[in-house]
């Protein structure tokens, strides 16, 4: 029997999913899915210069794992680059880990996708005493904090 599959935790959220090469009819070419979980390999190992196991630790993912989403998603690339095709960006068995703020003033809290920008102001009272919520803190300081198991669970 196989072993369960994990959800890969992302911390991007791509602002454009689709390219293609230019001049050609999209009905003219074949097309590659990236999923978002090898997007997010590739940014962490490619654009941010992590070592796979550090990548692997925060995507919640062995080691093993991360390299095999690498290594799908760069075939999937050069396979877009090199044969034209076109290329899109989505699913994945994901989990969208999200950041939590409180306003200090009338103590609403809410939360945005991470990669979205900090808020300039609490959308209930447009006051910029707005703060990252305190089960937040912490996360990019301290190893493994608010990294909980499992599709769902949220850490802290």
């Amino acid at each position: 029997m196989p072993r369960p599959f994990k959800c890969r935790r992302i911390f991007c959220n791509p602002q454009y999913t689709y390219f293609k090469p230019r001049g050609i009819p999209l009905t003219e070419l074949e097309e590659i899915n990236l999923t978002l979980d090898e997007l997010e390999a590739i940014r962490l190992a490619d654009k941010e210069g992590m070592y796979q196991e550090e990548a692997a630790e925060k995507m919640s993912v062995s080691r093993q794992t991360f390299g095999s989403i690498l290594n799908s998603a760069h075939e999937k690339i050069a396979e877009f680059l090199i044969g034209g095709k076109a290329l899109s960006i989505k699913g994945g068995e994901i989990e969208m880990i999200e950041r939590h703020f409180v306003c200090y003033d009338c103590k609403n809290e809410w939360s945005l996708p991470h990669g979205t920008g900090r808020p300039k102001e609490c959308p209930k009272c447009q006051s910029i005493n707005i703060h990252r919520a305190p089960k937040d803190r912490g996360w990019a300081r301290k190893k493994g904090a608010g990294m909980g198991r499992g599709c769902g669970r949220r850490g802290g």
